[in-house]
């Protein structure tokens, strides 16, 4: 008979899965308890949790949700990072930390989209350009040929201006 306390965390993980976008899963058996707080303060600032689960809740909560995918990524003692924007960030984010902070925390795998990932494929994940920086590179590839037209049609009477004042001054 499942206790009061299971059934809570039971909803609470259904609620938190069915809204996120990525997730990924991490080997934390060597973490310390200072380390999941600095993790934790580093994942809050981009509104991304870090929620370490137990599977057998965490396989109840995937079949409640009809989300059978995660059930693949949570194995072993798993800690898992839970977003609700920009998947890049995401991984950026535990990459980041787990690289800078020369950790023995191991992403061992991840779910976007339905999609089971590899930990290869989240490294590789978090080494592309979030969201922002890709639209900010769309937008300056837009605006380039709009600016050369603008330099191509002024040129004549720049060299037309130039030539002037020249023999002006002459």
């Amino acid at each position: 008979m499942p206790t009061q306390e299971k059934i809570q965390k039971v909803a609470e993980l259904k609620e938190l899965l069915d809204k996120a976008t990525c997730l990924i899963s991490t080997n934390y058996s060597q973490m310390t308890g200072n380390m999941a707080i600095q993790l934790r303060n580093a994942l809050r600032e981009q509104e991304i949790k870090f929620v370490v689960v137990k599977n057998r809740l965490a396989h109840i909560a995937a079949d409640e949700i009809g989300k059978p995918e995660i059930k693949e990524i949570a194995k072993g003692p798993s800690g898992i990072v839970v977003s609700f924007g920009d998947p890049v960030n995401a991984a950026k984010a535990i990459h980041n930390f787990i690289t800078s902070e020369e950790t023995h925390i191991s992403i061992t795998g991840g779910l976007l989209d339905g999609k089971i990932l590899t930990s290869e494929e989240v490294v590789a994940l978090a080494k592309l350009p979030g969201r922002n920086e890709l639209i900010a590179q769309l937008l300056g590839q837009l605006q380039s040929p709009a600016a050369g037209f603008v330099r191509v049609i002024n040129a004549p009477i720049t060299g037309l201006v130039t030539v002037l004042q020249r023999r002006i001054e002459t």
